[in-house]
């Protein structure tokens, strides 16, 4: 198959990609579940972007470099907040029914911001702005593969020329051919026990980027979102409670009903997630406790219920109803903040390949994210890369591959054998590489990745690649990665907390972790 864009992902950002690549060429979109099932769908926060007069564009880049633990770079931040708001206003002119007063964005607050800047579609606004793309970029004549899985990019010459890919329903294996290659395949939470993320976030683009040949940045800045329903799951993930009732005025209390933030930070429950996370981790150590409590009850019905609506149907039926008793929360694995290294215009180091979106590293997030930038990241660098990407087409002789051959292995594997290693997998990193880490722990888990990943590797190459296969496969990798991350940064920065060194040093570490491909990784 062949097309002049190949976007790898169905989220915001390989969306706004192809929205902006469509008037010059052909788009396909291969995306390994539903063209709605990605980090996207289920962000309830927002989009993060000045529009109110109280608010200035240079309150909002500050506001993500302080937050960025001293590592996030002003020319992509910049970038990313003056160009944001024309793109928000956009989505809206295209359909997305983003809360609104007097004709205006109402506009939320949310931790780590000095001004309500965050624009909402209630508490669903990934959804919103999801399905809104989803249909314009139908109607607009891209190409849309469901259960298509990308396998291994293809080079040529040093220049990336399409990807490998597994048609799920009828295991073939094809080379899909294009001029240009987009990585917008999300982050890697499902590597964790517990995460926010639907199962597929499995860093699939991170590691397909990583084996060939490019550069990886600050993975082990793995954000925790502090607050996610205690002991029960929706399908294979937790349940986010959006920053944004934190911001409405939600209070985190322990079980005897105590507040505890303003131990932590003077801006209490407003502080950035990492602060947050790190303090009701250490509350839970403290006292024993396998939760701590968000208290709502003091808020009014009305501002719930309109407001959260989502949330407060979803906790009904989970056995709690907000507005008479508080929430059991615990922080749980949420965003990467590291990533593919990009340049300001999505380019990687590979030729004809760009990336955008959370499987990225352009400089925006540094050593933590900023509440509900996201997203807003997403649309920005997205936008960039396809209009990068439009000016560097160029017409290429595609090889005759012989892949007849990725047909002669074995049999699939069995599943429960593929089962077991990833749950092996996400007891480690969420034990040994998690909110709080120590070189013990990481050492030990540096140990028992790389067993598991050799022995998949070795699987791998004697089995049909299913996707169950592949993703822990790719699994394996980013796992390795984050841990290698995390031993080479001997201090404490931003959402990397190692007990050893529990200081920050900018001395020797006021830099990113950037990492290559090496054979005992």
């Amino acid at each position: 198959m062949e097309t002049d864009f190949l976007v790898i992902g169905s989220g915001i950002a390989g969306l706004t990609f192809t929205l902006k690549a469509l008037p010059y060429g052909n788009v396909s979109i291969i995306t390994k579940k539903e063209s709605t099932e990605a980090n996207t769908n289920y962000a309830q926060g927002g989009i993060a972007a000045v529009f109110s007069a109280r608010d200035s564009l240079e309150l909002h880049i500050r506001d993500t470099l302080q937050t960025g633990g001293g590592l996030s770079k002003e020319e992509p931040v910049r970038i990313m907040v003056e160009e944001g708001p024309g793109l928000v206003t956009e989505l809206s002119k295209l359909g997305t029914e983003f809360n609104n007063k007097d004709g205006k964005f109402e506009l939320g607050m949310e931790a780590g911001h000095s001004e309500r800047r965050i624009v909402h579609a209630k508490d669903a606004t990934g959804k919103e702005v999801e399905n809104t793309l989803v249909e314009t970029v139908k109607a607009r004549g891209a190409d849309l593969f469901e259960n298509y899985l990308a396998i291994d990019l293809i080079l040529k010459d040093s220049y990336c020329i399409g990807a490998w890919c597994l048609d799920v329903e009828k295991e073939n294996i094809f080379p899909f051919f294009s001029k240009t290659t987009l990585i917008a395949s999300g982050g890697v939470g499902e590597i964790y026990l517990h995460t926010t993320n639907p199962s597929i976030a499995t860093g699939d683009g991170i590691a397909m980027a990583y084996r060939a040949g490019a550069r990886i940045a600050n993975l082990e800045f793995v954000q925790f979102h502090p607050t996610s329903f205690y002991g029960k799951k929706i399908g294979s993930r937790t349940l986010l409670l959006s920053e944004a009732i934190r911001g409405e005025g939600g209070l985190l209390k322990t079980q005897d009903g105590q507040t505890f933030m303003k131990k932590y930070d003077p801006r209490a429950e407003l502080a950035p997630r990492d602060i947050v996370a790190r303090a009701i981790d250490n509350e839970l150590k403290e006292r024993g406790e396998d939760y701590v409590l968000l208290d709502v009850t003091h808020l009014s019905a009305n501002l719930i219920k309109d407001k959260f609506p989502n949330v407060y149907e979803v906790c009904l039926s989970l056995g709690v109803d907000p507005l008479k008793e508080a929430i059991p929360v615990v922080p749980t694995a949420h965003y990467e903040c590291g990533g593919i290294l990009t340049d300001i215009n999505g380019q990687t180091d590979i030729n004809g390949l760009y990336a955008a979106g959370e499987t990225t590293y352009v400089g925006v997030h540094g050593a933590n994210r900023l509440a509900s930038n996201s997203l807003l990241e997403s649309i920005v660098f997205a936008k960039r890369a396809a209009l990068s990407a439009v000016k560097t087409l160029k017409n290429i002789q595609y090889p005759a591959l012989d892949y007849a051959v990725e047909t002669k292995r074995a049999q699939p594997l069995q599943e429960n054998i593929i089962s077991d290693y990833r749950l092996k997998l996400k007891k480690i990193m969420w034990n040994c590489v998690g909110i709080v880490r120590s070189n013990k722990k990481l050492k030990e888990a540096k140990t028992k990745v790389l067993q598991y990943k050799k022995k998949i590797e070795k699987l791998y190459n004697t089995h049909f690649p299913t996707l169950p296969l592949v993703e822990l496969r790719n699994m394996l990798t980013c796992a390795s990665l984050i841990i290698e991350c995390a031993l080479w940064r001997k201090e404490s920065r931003g959402l990397h907390f190692n007990i050893d060194y529990p200081k920050r040093d900018d001395l020797h570490y006021k830099k990113d972790t950037i990492i290559k491909i090496k054979e005992d990784l």
